[in-house]
């Protein structure tokens, strides 16, 4: 990347096959976040329905607990398959992020699951599944965007070493033209 007579860096002129390129990452960034998302969603309603099932407790106290187990879950399956190429140096503070975020989408989602049920009465298992699988929808849209600014962050693209033909061609840019006026005048 040069920089201009500003002094700020420009950035290259992006090229249809780079956006391709950025586009075709995400895509496929977003298959592997649906892959895992949606076993872990998985896990959740198992878990969901298996607590209520088996106990007497409340229904969100129930989602809480299933949205905990599918936490873990998430969190093996984003690191080791989703985000495996991504920076791992900071170990702690991603997990920490993480965990924040998978906190305020823990919220979210029961959040929803409480106003149905004790806001509007709406508490068969049906609407309880119900419930629940919308406020997890809402809490993905959450956690997928956290997640992938914060948590998992991308490693720095490398910038090319110039080659070694470079530095035998002419100076370009206005700086270059300003030594060779200077150097013509002298």
């Amino acid at each position: 990347m040069g920089r201009g007579s500003s002094g700020l860096h420009v950035s290259p002129p992006v090229s249809g096959k780079s956006v391709r390129q950025r586009f075709d990452r995400l895509v496929r960034e977003v298959a592997k976040f649906g892959a895992v998302g949606g076993a872990g969603l998985l896990v959740n309603l198992l878990v969901f329905n298996l607590v209520r099932h088996v106990t007497d407790l409340q229904v969100v106290r129930a989602s809480v607990i299933a949205t905990v187990v599918a936490i873990v879950f998430n969190y093996i399956g984003f690191r080791y398959f989703t985000y495996r190429d991504r920076d791992k140096s900071r170990r702690t503070k991603e997990l920490s992020l993480f965990l924040l975020f998978s906190v305020v989408g823990l919220v979210i989602e029961n959040g929803v699951l409480y106003a149905a049920t004790y806001g509007f009465g709406w508490d068969s298992p049906l609407q309880s599944n119900i419930f629940k699988f919308l406020g997890i929808g809402i809490a993905t849209l959450f956690r997928f965007w956290s997640y992938r600014t914060w948590v998992f962050r991308a490693l720095p693209t490398p910038e090319p070493a110039p080659s070694a033909e470079s530095f035998l061609e002419p100076p370009r840019g206005p700086a270059a033209q300003e030594r060779r006026v200077g150097q013509r005048v002298g």
